[in-house]
């Protein structure tokens, strides 16, 4: 059996955390990064306006401040022998993020097959932010669909990982999901449900369910 993993990052990959707010972390702005996730979250602010807002916080982020930010993350603990698992298996593993793809990419360093972000100009900033480039909810099933072209298989052959709703889209059309340190609005849609801070748990709870 051949499947497609699909992992979100923030919440997800990462422990009670996001890209933007580690980023920030690195910039002495954790306040005002926190205020614009409020906005995200409570629908006051659309992804591509949150892009831009950061952008704007974010006028001296370096390529070193990136890299700390990456490498000081909170991430489960595991995650490179998840997908050395899948790999092992012959089977597939991807990243799809609305976080900034410079950001998702480093990822594939750890062996992802594909990793996907937000198209962000690159660090250090001297473009504005393309709203087009911003991903949202439904780009998560674009791009899953993209995959699934690319690798040969189809949603019916997809797990996808989550926490928060803009994963949800994405768990009503694949048959196995697992619900990672989510809420209850996400859980209610999951197939599975994983509380911890380690991903190598999550990914038992979907066995050789296909």
């Amino acid at each position: 059996m051949t499947r497609l993993h699909l992992f979100d990052l923030d919440g997800t990959l990462m422990y009670g955390s996001a890209a933007a707010i580690e980023i920030s972390r690195q910039l002495g702005v954790e306040r005002e990064i926190d205020e614009l996730e409020r906005g995200f979250a409570a629908g006051e602010l659309t992804p591509p306006r949150f892009a831009a807002l950061a952008v704007e916080l974010w006028a001296d982020l370096t390529e070193a401040q990136v890299a700390a930010a990456f490498e000081g993350a909170p991430w489960l603990s595991g995650i490179r022998e998840v997908w050395a698992d899948i790999q092992a298996r012959g089977e597939r593993c991807a990243v799809i993020s609305l976080s900034p793809g410079f950001f998702v990419e480093r990822l594939l360093t750890w062996g992802a097959d594909a990793a996907h972000g937000s198209l962000w100009p690159a660090v250090p900033f001297r473009e504005p932010v393309n709203p087009a480039g911003i991903l949202d909810a439904a780009a998560k099933v674009r791009i899953a669909d993209e995959l699934c072209e690319k690798f040969g298989l189809s949603r019916g052959d997809c797990v996808a990982y989550g926490d928060s709703m803009s994963d949800a889209r994405l768990f009503e059309v694949v048959p196995v999901s697992v619900a990672v340190n989510a809420d209850h609005h996400v859980r209610d849609v999951a197939v599975h449900a994983y509380t911890g801070r380690d991903l190598r748990e999550a990914y038992e709870l979907v066995g050789s369910q296909g």
